[in-house]
């Protein structure tokens, strides 16, 4: 991907090397803030124990002085500006359809964070919360997305970046208010099929963002493999393979390898907000 030399957003919050001594829950009607972070965590893979640790009382954080390497810097300004193109496409996208946009913030972190929605660990991937509207990501991600889950390439990563952004797309259109209440009311499978088309749609926003991206000049040669590469190898098929040698359908909570490829490439053919609605169709 193009992207050095080009502008960075403003809205990163940079925490890295901050150490957080709170102990609370800050999520929004109580354990729902919970549920949004496990729903909003990229990969399976996770444990959902490395999400919260010890409920107690809030204790303010700690900075301490942080430097990364030389990678991980690099890391920090591409994904910057990885956001500063979603700023660019959904703020047009948003206007053709008489809509405001109102821009996330990004939060780096190291280690673990303290969102709206509870303590995340590193362990649970990148994930948006909801509650405060901001995006987080440890960037050491990168590493592991492209050694343990074989999907290698910066413009993996710019996937990851924009299918979270995704879901800042969900909760600004109202989506997110309208399927997460639905965890009350049915079985945990039921559920899981609402979360399948919920994760899905993200995808496809991810691939309008892509589909932008590419006609503004800065995708290169193979990165449109690179985006694909990454859907496949975080189906919750290819997951499951992977860690217990068979998969359970009834636990799939983001789609299967093909599932998040075709609506990925369905979003970055259209390039529109209208081609999105994985909750009204029966060809997922």
């Amino acid at each position: 991907m193009k992207w050095k030399g080009r502008q960075a957003s403003r809205n990163v919050e940079d925490r890295r090397g901050q150490r957080v001594g709170g102990k609370g829950i800050a999520g929004i009607g109580g354990g729902f803030g919970l549920i949004l972070v496990i729903v909003f965590t990229l990969l399976n893979g996770g444990n959902p124990a490395d999400i919260v640790n010890n409920i107690g009382l809030n204790e303010p954080q700690s900075a301490e002085t942080y430097q990364g390497s030389a990678r991980e810097e690099e890391m920090a300004d591409f994904v910057s500006v990885v956001l500063r193109d979603t700023e660019e496409v959904w703020t047009d996208i948003f206007a053709e359809n008489g809509l405001t946009y109102r821009e996330p913030t990004l939060v780096l972190f190291t280690g673990q964070v303290e969102s709206a929605c509870g303590i995340a660990g590193s362990a649970v991937g990148p994930f948006y919360c909801p509650g405060d509207q901001k995006l987080y990501i440890d960037l050491s991600f990168y590493d592991e997305l492209s050694q343990r889950f074989n999907a290698p390439g910066d413009f993996a990563m710019a996937y990851v970046v924009a299918h979270e952004v995704g879901h800042h797309v969900q909760t600004l259109l109202g989506t997110t208010n309208e399927i997460m209440p639905l965890r009350n009311e049915m079985s945990e499978a039921e559920f899981n099929k609402y979360l399948v088309r919920f994760e899905l749609q993200a995808d496809y926003y991810a691939g309008v963002w892509a589909h932008h991206a590419q006609g503004m000049g800065y995708l290169e040669a193979g990165d449109f493999e690179e985006a694909m590469n990454a859907a496949h190898q975080i189906g919750d098929d290819t997951l499951q393979k992977q860690a217990q040698g068979y998969v359970t359908p009834d636990s799939f909570t983001h789609g299967t390898s093909e599932q998040r490829k075709r609506w990925f490439e369905k979003g970055f053919q259209n390039g529109t907000i209208q081609g999105g609605d994985t909750f009204n169709t029966n060809n997922l």
